[in-house]
């Protein structure tokens, strides 16, 4: 692809040799109020990336060339063109913009307000940082660029699911943010986690979307920025603007190609001075070297020939491969074309993309279609019609299982070091198909076989579409009826492949072949105004109503044991099941928003909310949730040359909540198979209850303050948050008749900082540099459970099953890792029993798997048509429950298990055999497998070049190229943890966050980013 490119600028550079001369344009830019210079004003060559700054007296300069258009535009003034003619010297004069006042930002139902207006945190992240080294689920790009934003990533290949944690956990739930298209709310569904018995990460809705439709994404973190949302935003929300064609505009196309790859890294840092084997002695036969391949309690590595699984002689000495040589190269190729034009008084644009995402696991990744449409029309003077129509086409291929042994692609990660992993391809009898079994458990598949045999395919046919009416009653009052349906309809096709060997008989079975539906519909009326009611007095005001209804559907057929071989079909099982699901919902409300100003620099507002939800009883369903927030832009009564802007924010919101599952309360009977021919029945074991809408409130304050003509920024927000009667589970005694139930009991908090700042160090003609640090602390409590308040236990994994879990508990940050330390003596010593084995001791708390300092630095230089950026992440404070560490430590991989090999281990004058040592250490000790979760990173880099615009003078199609060089992902800066990347998870939910198991490996990528602008 680099050749083709490299060839297709040779022939437009050779075909134009003689291009339009640009010249050298100097000027200055004053304020049209007093004649002062205006310092900062944005210089743009239109249609190009060239662009200057003025200094602080105004003047500027800037390559250009006679028929260019330059745009000067600045905060809070009008903005304007000037064609450049035969002078060298053009001089402007900018008048205030007497409707921005401030920036512009977008707010709740896609509304936008002065940002002097605003009283809670907001914060804008633009398209570029995200289109250029971009992921290919567009959320994990948010990661430390927000401050108040954690996101975890799945470690499952392309598609996985984006974790979103806006503000710390939220609610018990951990449920995502809501994610809002142009107004409109997305379904965000998640199709399925993995546990600690295995399972897919299925991916969720936000990584349908394509990046290059996107403009930009505004974070409102706060409950009062979300108030208007009401449920699903109690976790936030993350607007999402599309791109849209420009009333007036000529035609344009732009064209975006993004080819990356990626490798896997190797983080563990094993030993590779003892072999296979146990009690310090090498496999004698191939039964014994199948059964030891797992197992590092051999010999010491000496160069000597050895017997493997197959009887065949192999050196016994660090492998030539491991485990990361069963993965392949992955790669990311996408490719974007947009047209846009005016049409009148419309406008529209249309898109398509590709995206082909190979994951590292071979026969793996993700195929993407995109296409959008959307277009905008005044009708009449009073009248605007807009629609969006975007349709997406996925398909994932053979979706790698996680955590847990069976079908799990990363199962060579604990072989012994003298054990080459290539040894057992193709993973299959070529003859039988039978599984190459590698080690002493059949339900540790072979990865080779998995990845080759395998069948886990998901598929996905999706439509959001979008359609408003705006009518204008005058320039200030007018209505708006909103429209929006997203559709998905999803198959999946789940084998267990012929000749899997934990099967009966070999012969598989089909685990799913199914379809389901999952629909969103969204009607929204409002009437908006704004209304000047003395001088110094306007008003603001805005009234609607929302009806909200969510439908899920899925019908599945499986069977065990198939009777031909390689035939996945359900008439070819010995067995036949069937599975269908149904749920559906909705909720109605109305709301309010008022907003009152006084000389512009003093605002008050107030939101209000009705829910109605049919997921809760007839008596409870119903809920009023209000907000109120001031705004005072002190800045406007200070007089000071270095104050820019300054606002103090205060506010104070409520938000409510429904529970997750439709069905809690009412009692559901379940109908059985027959007995002797009659339909047997069954009672619900799940009490359930009378609930209510959970609540969370919060108080927020913050601080925005601007110096030096916006080249110096500081954005500080303090917030406190609770939630209150949170759906909980409840054990009961079985006596009563039901063995479980839930309950409207829990309660979490969370007080935190966020700060942001931003900077322009340097600002010249020829060079910029931009910089901006942000940085959020927390501190959570979990204050209620259940009624008792006893702990909820939550996740666990595998290795640890049962010792070691994650949990709320009261009175800590939750979720909280929960484990055996050791038992210690009066003295403080670790204590051992009679064979010198260390004992069990507490069941404890080890610390919280969510951070409690986090946050990113992002770097931005200019200088000429160059550009250069980078991303810095940071987290701290939480801790990792890690499989990793158990498995080495059992197996014999971890370097700590090195100590007391040859003499054995002591401790308190008893020695124990090394081996049964650390085997007692992983299990009886589970508080070992507990890790730091401390990192930073560099998360991003990129270099470009915009070609010189004078080259596309006499072009008439050719307008613009930036080329880049890009990386995700390049470097761990720093890490505690021994053998993990801390940011590693296999599961995409709360339940499972912060615990490390055997899924994939991290990767790194670097490629190639190229955009082309043509009109």
């Amino acid at each position: 692809m680099v050749k083709k490119l490299l060839l297709f600028f040779v022939l437009v550079f050779g075909a134009y040799p003689l291009l339009a001369q640009s010249k050298t344009v100097t000027g200055t830019v004053t304020d049209a109020t007093d004649g002062s210079p205006l310092p900062g004003v944005n210089v743009l060559v239109q249609g190009t990336t060239t662009g200057s700054q003025t200094d602080f007296d105004g003047n500027y300069s800037i390559e250009a060339a006679s028929g260019d258009v330059l745009v000067f535009s600045f905060l809070g003034m009008k903005t304007q063109s000037v064609t450049v003619g035969a002078s060298n010297t053009i001089n402007v004069s900018m008048q205030e913009d007497a409707e921005q006042l401030g920036e512009v930002v977008v707010t709740a139902l896609g509304i936008t307000k002065e940002q002097r207006k605003v009283g809670y945190a907001v914060t804008t992240v633009d398209a570029e940082n995200f289109t250029k080294a971009r992921e290919v689920n567009v959320a994990n790009s948010l990661a430390g660029r927000v401050a108040g934003v954690n996101i975890k990533g799945t470690s499952s290949g392309p598609g996985g699911t984006s974790k979103i944690f806006l503000r710390g956990l939220s609610s018990t739930s951990g449920g995502s943010p809501l994610f809002v298209i142009d107004g409109v709310p997305l379904d965000n569904t998640q199709r399925g986690s993995a546990g600690q018995w295995g399972g897919a990460d299925g991916g969720d809705g936000i990584g349908n979307i394509n990046p290059d439709d996107i403009e930009k994404m505004t974070v409102l973190k706060g409950q009062s920025a979300s108030a208007l949302y009401g449920s699903r935003a109690s976790n936030g929300v993350i607007l999402i603007t599309t791109k849209k064609g420009k009333k007036g505009s000529d035609w344009e196309v732009s064209y975006n190609t993004n080819y990356t790859v990626e490798q896997g890294v190797d983080f563990t840092d094993f030993q590779e001075e003892y072999g296979q084997g146990v009690g310090g002695i090498k496999p004698a036969t191939a039964p014994d070297a199948r059964t030891t391949a797992r197992s590092s309690w051999g010999a010491k590595l000496d160069g000597s020939q050895v017997v493997g699984f197959d009887g065949n002689q192999y050196t016994y000495d660090v492998a030539k491969n491991n485990y990361l040589d069963f993965y392949r190269t992955g790669s990311n190729f996408t490719n974007t074309v947009g047209v846009t034009k005016g049409l009148g008084d419309g406008s529209f644009r249309v898109s398509a993309s590709y995206l082909d995402a190979k994951s590292i696991v071979p026969n793996s990744g993700v195929k993407r279609y995109n296409f959008m449409f959307s277009a905008d029309q005044n009708i009449t003077d009073k009248l605007n019609v807009s629609a969006k129509v975007t349709y997406i086409d996925e398909q994932t291929d053979n979706r790698p299982l996680l955590s847990d042994g069976p079908k799990n692609p990363n199962n060579f990660l604990f072989l012994a070091p003298n054990v080459d992993p290539t040894i057992y391809a193709p993973g299959y009898d070529p003859v039988t198909g039978a599984e190459t079994v590698f080690s002493d458990d059949i339900y540790v598949t072979n990865p080779y076989f998995i990845s080759n045999q395998g069948v886990n395919d998901f598929g996905r046919k999706r439509t959001i579409s979008i359609l408003s009416t705006k009518y204008n009653f005058t320039d200030n009052i007018y209505a708006m009826v909103r429209m929006g349906n997203d559709v998905a309809h999803d198959s999946d096709f789940q084998v267990d492949p012929w000749g899997l060997a934990y099967t009966g008989d070999l012969k598989g079975g089909l685990g799913r072949k199914g379809q389901s539906e999952t629909s969103e519909f969204n009607l929204e009326g409002l009437l908006a105004g704004s209304f000047v009611i003395t001088d110094d007095f306007e008003l603001d005001a805005l009234l609607g109503t929302n009806l909200r209804k969510n439908r899920y559907e899925t019908v599945g057929v499986g069977g065990g044991r198939f009777v031909l071989p390689y035939l996945y079909t359900p008439a070819n099982t010995e067995t036949q099941s069937r599975s269908y699901g149904f749920n559906e919902r909705e909720v109605q409300s109305a709301y309010y928003s008022l907003d009152f100003s006084y000389k512009k620099y003093l605002t008050l507002s107030t939101t209000g909310r009705y829910d109605t939800y049919s997921t809760l009883p007839a008596g409870n369903r119903d809920i009023f949730t209000p907000s109120v927030t001031g705004a005072f832009t002190f800045s406007d009564l200070i007089n000071s040359e270095s104050l820019s802007y300054g606002k103090f924010r205060a506010s104070y919101a409520v938000t409510s909540g429904e529970p997750a599952d439709p069905y809690l309360t009412q009692v559901y009977y379940n109908s059985g198979n027959t007995f002797n021919g009659i339909p047997t029945g069954s009672s619900p074991t799940s009490l359930p209850n009378t609930l209510k809408p959970f609540t969370i409130s919060e108080y927020e304050f913050g601080l925005d303050v601007k110096f030096f003509q916006n080249r110096l920024a500081f954005d500080i927000s303090y917030f406190d948050k609770k939630t209150k009667n949170e759906i909980q589970n409840a054990q009961y005694s079985i006596s009563s008749g039901f063995s479980s139930g839930v309950i409207g009991n829990g309660s979490v908090q969370n007080k935190g900082l966020e700060v942001l700042v931003t900077g322009v160090p340097i600002q010249n003609d020829d060079f910029s540099w931009t910089t901006s640090l942000n940085l959020t602390t927390l501190k959570n409590e979990v204050l209620k459970t259940d009624l008792a308040d006893n702990p909820i236990n939550l996740g666990q994994n595998r290795g640890t099953l049962g010792n070691a879990v994650t949990s709320f508990v009261v009175g800590e940050a939750g979720p909280q890792i929960r484990a055996y330390d050791y038992t210690y003596d009066a003295n403080g010593n670790i204590v051992v029993d009679a064979a010198g084995l260390p004992v069990r001791g507490e069941f404890k708390n080890f610390g919280s798997v969510l951070p409690n300092l986090y946050g990113g630095w992002n770097n931005d230089f200019n200088y000429k048509g160059f550009n250069l950026s980078f991303l810095i992440d940071y987290s701290f404070g939480n801790k990792v429950l890690s499989a990793t560490e158990y498995y080495s430590t059992w197996r014999g991989l971890n370097k700590t298990t090195l100590v007391g090999r040859e003499g054995g281990v002591t401790t308190n004058g008893i020695t124990a055999d090394a081996e049964a040592y650390y085997k007692a250490l992983a299990q009886n000790i589970t508080g070992t497998s507990v890790v730091d979760g401390d990192f930073i990173k560099l998360r991003q880099l990129v270099l470009g070049y915009s070609l010189p615009s004078d080259l596309f003078q006499n072009t008439n199609v050719l307008k613009g190229v930036n080329i880049s060089l890009v990386a995700r992902n390049l470097a761990i800066l720093m890490r505690n943890a021994k053998n993990i990347d801390p940011e590693n998870n296999f599961g995409a939910n709360i339940n499972y966050t912060g615990i490390e198991g055997t899924s994939l490996p991290s990767t790194r990528s670097i490629g190639l980013n190229v955009n082309f602008k043509l009109q």
